[in-house]
């Protein structure tokens, strides 16, 4: 059965439709904002911070941390994962 993750809060889910329907509690527009987006990588071992190149063992350990070297600034946005 094939796995698709949500890019902000890496949420796995069944089916591409299930994902893009629910509201996601990381969307950069605020808590429950916004729907989930789909991650368009492929999975991998270990998933690298676009911005700061810090790896983690999960999409969801990533997308739960703050990025020293986000674009907002320091600690202001979470780690986005490089495709």
């Amino acid at each position: 059965m094939a796995k698709f993750y949500c890019k902000y809060c890496g949420q796995e889910f069944g089916n591409v439709r299930t994902l893009t329907s629910a509201y996601c509690i990381r969307h950069p527009d605020g808590p429950n904002k916004g729907k989930h987006t789909l991650y368009e990588g492929s999975e991998k071992s270990k998933y690298t911070c676009k911005f700061c190149g810090q790896q983690f063992n999960n999409l969801r350990s990533l997308t739960s941390a703050y990025c020293l070297r986000h674009p907002d600034g320091a600690n202001k946005g979470r780690h986005s994962p490089a495709l």
